[in-house]
């Protein structure tokens, strides 16, 4: 006897409204104010965000009469953000180290203009990572003053607040006589507490979906033509012999000086060489720990007149890219100006595992190790580099 299977409902499909994106029956556009804001806002929205039923962006750019949303996968959306006439009193509103507090700025100091970055705040360090233009502006910051009321998504952070929330506070800061801003919250909450009285039910058309994996996230400089992307390698002094220019105080750990540098330009495999000359003796074993030949160092530019010849190297929307953590460090100390860097070892080839060393890695991945170009540690460690840039292009194709 063949029994038969329970069927399994068939889902309720309710008109929305193409306003808030609520069902029609749930809408509160007419609770939306229009508030005659006076600091512009721009909102660069993550795409996983654009059609989420509590999206407070949407909210907000119904709401603010300046202001923009714009809504891209990351390539089209740098793009698109690259060409926005920004203010010279621009802000990008964004917590964590380096941002002045809002309510601290003086008049003259506050900005302008608001750039506001929508999504989990997964997504938005996605943003603030990939799109480099967003990594110079100068950032700004709040402290919340009351709890997040936004009970349908949960904060990584008990004082961590929504896009909404977040906005409303600065423009508060900014423009404290700017009407609207209590009933836009009203509106808000509104919406919060309809929902909440209205949870989930068995029928919903909302299902939760195990998610793919993820794939490899290939940073944005290596999913075109490779043409403004240079490879960098860097070896410093050791410990101990690193020199003291820039140091405030005898204990003080003085910044690491590169006194070898490798670089390869993708496009044309154009190679940069460099020694330079040590600010002290370097220790004879030093150089067999580098594979480089001892007397390298005779003759070598003096840290002014490489960086000169570097910065002749390196072009203007040139991204760095690297592969160790030690070689941003010199990096800083050389100066990268308005460049782009790009940190390869972080990049998320093997979930829940962290990459190792480069060659390792290189195996694990079935690349095959490439020909040094340069000499040392240094030049294989460059080609190394070089071989994983070709190899995660080729992922995006």
């Amino acid at each position: 006897m063949r029994i038969k299977q329970p069927v399994a409902p068939e889902p309720v499909w309710r008109e929305r409204c193409y306003g808030c994106h609520r069902p029609v029956e749930r809408c509160f556009c007419h609770l939306i104010p229009k508030i005659q804001n006076r600091t512009e806002v721009v909102i660069l929205q993550h795409m996983r965000e654009r059609f989420h039923p509590f999206n407070t962006a949407r909210i907000l750019r119904r709401s603010l009469l300046r202001s923009q949303l714009l809504v891209d996968h990351i390539g089209p959306l740098a793009s698109s953000f690259s060409r926005l006439q920004l203010s010279s009193d621009v802000g990008l509103l964004y917590p964590g180290q380096g941002g002045m507090l809002l309510e601290e700025l003086s008049p003259a100091q506050r900005p302008k203009q608001l750039i506001v970055l929508d999504g989990t705040w997964h997504h938005t360090k996605t943003l603030l990572r990939e799109i480099p233009q967003l990594q110079r502006l100068p950032r700004v910051s709040l402290v919340p003053t009351e709890p997040s009321r936004y009970d349908l998504r949960r904060e990584p952070h008990l004082d961590f607040v929504c896009t909404l929330e977040a906005t409303v506070a600065a423009l508060r800061c900014l423009e404290p006589d700017t009407e609207g801003f209590e009933a836009l919250l009203a509106a808000f909450d509104a919406m919060v507490a309809t929902q909440m009285a209205h949870p989930r039910t068995a029928d919903s058309s909302r299902r939760n979906v195990r998610r793919r994996k993820s794939p490899t996230i290939v940073p944005q400089a290596l999913r075109s033509s490779l043409e403004k992307v240079v490879v960098v390698y860097g070896e410093t002094t050791p410990t101990g012999n690193r020199p003291r220019e820039h140091s405030n105080s005898i204990d003080e750990e003085p910044p690491k000086a590169p006194v070898y540098w490798v670089a390869q330009r993708l496009s044309t495999n154009e190679l940069f060489e460099s020694a330079i000359a040590p600010a002290r003796i370097l220790p004879g074993n030093f150089y067999q720990h580098l594979e480089l030949p001892v007397g390298i160092f005779d003759g070598s530019p003096s840290m002014d007149l490489f960086r000169e010849r570097w910065n002749a190297f390196v072009r203007p929307g040139d991204s760095i890219v690297y592969y160790y953590p030690n070689t941003k460090q010199l990096l800083d100390y050389i100066g990268v100006g308005t460049n782009e860097t790009v940190y390869l070892k972080r990049v998320q080839l093997h979930p829940g595992r962290k990459n190792g060393l480069i060659e390792e890695l290189l195996a694990t991945l079935g690349v095959p190790v490439p020909t040094a170009v340069a000499k040392g540690r240094a030049g294989k460690r460059l080609s190394y580099c070089v071989a994983l840039c070709h190899h995660l292009s080729a992922l995006v194709l």
